[in-house]
């Protein structure tokens, strides 16, 4: 991994990964609201992400069984340092 992955994959905690996928399971939100969400959750890490690469990740996730390895990848994959 690079520095700035490394650091990334550090930001995102077991317990706030559980946390939005709790969110996202229970919330009866549907894929634009659940992509908006993931959006939040990155801006609050200090990172951006495209509505387009969000409902495209949550359509990954979604369709990998909510995993939390799989929600890792994808906020790690979305994830611009703005």
């Amino acid at each position: 991994m690079v520095g700035g992955e490394t650091a990334m994959m550090e930001d995102f905690s077991v317990t706030e990964l559980s946390a939005l996928r709790n969110d996202l399971l229970e919330s009866g939100i549907d894929f634009r609201g659940a992509a908006e969400l993931m959006q939040v959750f990155l801006m609050g890490k200090g990172y951006g992400v495209s509505p387009e690469d969000a409902m495209d990740a949550v359509s990954r996730v979604g369709s990998s069984g909510c995993s939390i390895a799989a929600l890792k990848q994808e906020l790690s994959n979305l994830a611009r340092v703005m």
